[in-house]
């Protein structure tokens, strides 16, 4: 790609032209001379410098759409390239969140790099509506999304059906709805979740309703988790007593088990082992998901792509 290409991608990025230089390695008076060159070139300015974060304007919109299929045209050349002389090499940009890179990929990570030493992996992790962002603007290869036919109907995605996890309720274990009659026989240890007994139809599962009165920590919007525990308690009729709105179930898990709310929590993150936690399984069919994994449509999908494809769903069907 052209340096000028760059240079203008990495202001648009950043909104700014110190921030853009210091990533460029570049003085910012060298580079506000070579986007003014461009602009004195087509007769129009390509950022609006009154607004901050700097803004395109409607040609600098333009120009960033070209830039993008340029570099995506260069990036499948070389791809194709690669494919072709059979190196198995290139590039693989995955995108997840902390809960997906965290408690479902690890091990898939260290075996597909075992197997193709010669792809470089990248890893990126941000929130899920961000990631979709991205893999639309084709900054990652591929990424999760719990949406799944949403997301790829709105951005012209494909959707490949990857893994499944359960929505549970996790209750502190000294809070003294536990004890409720309702409740007996019905919570469960991280042991029993381990061994997939949340997911026998002869565990009870209890209404939602039971625990109206305590506080919950609940995710914060653009997460899958914030929308199904919304048509939850939507179904339980009552309104939530909210501690606190965070943007990472991991946190919220952990907040959870210091005793400062109940939360809703995924079976795949839960650990054996000692928990300051109760466990229960609601009744409410949102506590099944299903994640798919998303690619674009458009485009050529390299070597590392498929395989990694291939190799991802493989190894979550086999996953307890």
């Amino acid at each position: 790609m052209k340096p000028e290409y760059q240079y203008i991608y990495q202001v648009y990025l950043d909104g700014s032209f110190s921030k853009a230089a210091e990533k460029l390695y570049l003085t910012q008076p060298a580079l506000s001379i070579a986007i003014q060159k461009v602009e004195n070139f087509i007769g129009a300015p390509l950022f609006d410098r009154s607004k901050r974060p700097l803004e395109l304007t409607s040609v600098g919109e333009a120009y960033i759409q070209v830039i993008r299929q340029v570099s995506q045209l260069e990036r499948e050349l070389d791809q194709r390239i690669e494919d072709i002389k059979g190196l198995q090499t290139g590039v693989l940009r995955v995108g997840g969140s902390h809960y997906i890179n965290s408690y479902i990929l690890p091990d898939i990570f260290t075996g597909f790099s075992n197997l193709y030493p010669g792809v470089k992996l990248e890893i990126f992790e941000s929130s899920p509506a961000r990631l979709v962002t991205m893999l639309a603007d084709q900054a990652i290869d591929v990424t999760f999304s719990a949406y799944g036919e949403e997301d790829s109907h709105a951005h012209d995605f494909h959707s490949i059906p990857a893994f499944y996890d359960y929505i549970l309720l996790a209750v502190p274990v000294g809070f003294k709805v536990n004890g409720l009659p309702e409740l007996s026989g019905a919570a469960l240890s991280p042991q029993d979740i381990r061994l997939g007994r949340h997911l026998e139809k002869s565990w009870p599962a209890v209404p939602l309703s039971l625990f109206k009165d305590e506080e919950f920590i609940l995710l914060s919007e653009g997460n899958n988790l914030h929308d199904r525990a919304l048509m939850m308690i939507g179904e339980a009729d009552f309104e939530p007593r909210v501690k606190l709105t965070l943007s990472q179930m991991v946190t919220a898990y952990h907040l959870a088990e210091h005793r400062l709310g109940v939360t809703f929590v995924s079976d795949r993150q839960i650990r054996p082992g000692p928990s300051g936690l109760c466990f229960y399984k609601l009744d409410s069919p949102w506590c099944d998901r299903t994640y798919n994994l998303l690619l674009r449509r458009s485009g050529y999908i390299p070597f590392p792509v498929r395989r990694f494809i291939q190799y991802c769903v493989e190894s979550l069907r086999t996953q307890p």
